[in-house]
């Protein structure tokens, strides 16, 4: 294994490992403290915390310090999380669990055409299309399975898609164009930028915070620093793998907190509905990235040259910085 294989390997196993962790440990935490937008608020502040704490300790060698340029380029990051925080409740509101997860295991192909034309990725070969197929199969199998179909608020749903696949592409834009001098600089201004709006929703929820109790807190402050692990491997992983494939992974996680819940909380499955899951791992592993394109349309070439820029290389981005 090289030195990049290892590294990828690191970032994505760090990521699925705190992700899936994370999402049991969310259903924990609000199981406990039924208080979900000062839990989410407390994750992204005390990654914040945590990070300069790190930094004054000297296990971290370098944050990047606040500057207007990037903030800027990080407040549409902010922004977009929030908004999909916002459009998944509404959507769970309309849409039972499962047939989200089948909206959510369906975004991997409408990234791949956002890959082609906003990344410079080239589309998928056919193995990866029927990767990416049998993924939602899996998927469609398991939700019809657990229960039955039911949607009626197409609208948020909808929107939630939208926004999601918005998130995916425009982080992997930031990770591309917003040259930061550490990791742990694009952890600090996520979670920051994403704190502040954030403040104001918790507010409502202090009642039923002065009613928890020692382990109620305990389980919190281990989902923070659950959060901020995921954090760092989240745009760890953005940076060394497509968007597409982050975004695979994330539907890995998905299928192990369902078996984490299956173990944890004995929650019923049917041995079809296990099958489903384990086709939507096998998918995923045999599943390979689309490469970069080495060469632009001459048309794209020429529009730029126009415009006074020169063409991106195969690494950089084809959307506006």
């Amino acid at each position: 294994m090289s030195g990049k294989q290892a590294r990828v390997f690191w970032a994505v196993t760090g990521y699925m490992g705190c992700s899936a962790t994370l999402l049991v440990g969310n259903k924990l935490a609000v199981s406990l403290v039924p208080a979900p937008s000062f839990i989410l608020w407390a994750q992204l502040a005390g990654t914040v915390v945590a990070v300069k704490l790190m930094q004054a300790c000297g296990a971290i060698a370098h944050v990047d310090a606040l500057e207007v340029s990037k903030a800027k380029a990080f407040v549409p990051v902010a922004l977009i999380f929030v908004a999909t925080i916002f459009s998944n409740m509404k959507s769970l509101e309309y849409a039972n669990v499962e047939t989200f997860m089948i909206f959510r295991f369906s975004t991997p192909v409408a990234i791949s055409f956002a890959d082609f034309w906003f990344l410079g990725r080239q589309l998928p070969k056919l193995r990866s299309w029927l990767c990416l197929l049998t993924l939602l199969l899996g998927g469609v199998g398991y939700a019809l399975t657990d229960s039955h179909y039911r949607v009626e608020g197409y609208a948020f749903c909808a929107a939630w898609y939208s926004i999601f696949c918005l998130d995916q592409i425009y982080l992997k834009h930031v990770t591309n164009t917003v040259k930061m001098e550490s990791n742990w600089g694009r952890v600090y201004y996520s979670n920051l930028l994403a704190a502040i709006p954030l403040a104001f929703t918790s507010l409502n929820e202090i009642d039923v915070l002065r009613a928890a109790d020692s382990t109620a807190v305990l389980v919190v402050c281990a989902t923070v620093a659950l959060g901020a692990a995921m954090s760092y491997y989240a745009w760890l992983a953005r940076s060394l793998v497509s968007a597409t494939f982050f975004t695979i992974l994330g539907n890995v996680c998905k299928v192990i907190s369902i078996g984490l819940n299956v173990a944890l909380w004995d929650k019923h499955a049917t041995p079809f509905g296990i099958a489903c899951l384990m086709l939507c791992l096998g998918a995923a592993y045999f599943y390979k990235q689309a490469p970069m394109r080495e060469n632009l349309k001459q048309q794209d070439v020429e529009t730029l040259t126009a415009n006074g820029e020169t063409a991106p290389k195969p690494t950089e981005t084809l959307l506006p910085k």
